[in-house]
């Protein structure tokens, strides 16, 4: 047989025999869940199934008002869609790198538009990030995710990973930060003058600053920040 046939390309691509985990990675930029169960996942990020799934956005009102205008001012971003039913859904973000988590009655803070996949039976939360002079523009919103259960995220590159200790606080480009310890609260540096204005959009002016016990993500990579309604 050719190395160059069909057969051989089949082979060498064909997806690998699931390990039974609910999340698991098919290679290092496709989510595969094996779904028996309801997940959320990022609007968009469905690039194939099997078996027969049902897919519905998440209405604005579903978890409440507050729920409701968060979402209006944080951008389709941190907008979910609901997968049920029996199958297999593959899932990807723009080539991203995906990264699968298990969280054991556990808290992390997760940059918005990287947040691809995450169980239902894990709560929650659109949280904006601000300094003491204001709200910061960037990557300012971030979702809070708690409980039990398996989240997946997506990010640019090899990340980096940091750990925090009350002796070594870490600081932190906002536009590249990807997620960190939920016990963490980041303190938002600004550093700008009005010359930072000029033929400049973003970049090292707002900076997270971690303190206390825990770890930051970080991605070789400036995310762009999500775009806002406000």
């Amino acid at each position: 047989m050719s190395k160059y046939s069909i057969e051989e390309f089949i082979r060498q691509n064909a997806s690998p025999a699931s390990t039974g985990s609910f999340f698991e990675l098919e290679n290092s930029k496709t989510l595969r869940i094996n779904l028996t169960q309801k997940v959320l996942t990022k609007v968009g990020a469905m690039i194939a199934y099997t078996g027969n799934i049902t897919f519905k956005k998440q209405g604005s009102t579903e978890q409440g008002l507050g729920m409701m205008f968060k979402k209006m001012v944080s951008g389709e971003g941190m907008t979910m869609m609901r997968a049920e039913g029996n199958g297999v859904l593959y899932c990807a973000d723009g080539g991203k790198n995906v990264k699968v988590l298990h969280l054991q009655n556990q808290t992390i803070s997760v940059n918005g538009n990287d947040v691809l996949a995450l169980e239902e039976s894990l709560s929650y939360d659109i949280v904006r990030l601000k300094a003491s002079t204001g709200f910061v523009s960037g990557n300012a919103f971030n979702m809070k995710i708690s409980g039990t259960g398996m989240v997946a995220i997506s990010v640019h590159g090899d990340p980096l990973m940091l750990i925090v200790t009350p002796d070594k606080p870490v600081f932190t480009d906002g536009d590249a930060t990807v997620a960190w310890d939920g016990g963490l609260q980041p303190e938002i540096k600004t550093d700008i003058s009005w010359k930072d204005f000029i033929g400049k959009s973003s970049g090292e002016s707002v900076q997270f600053a971690f303190r206390g016990n825990g770890w930051v993500l970080v991605q070789p990579y400036e995310e762009q920040p999500i775009a806002t309604k406000e």
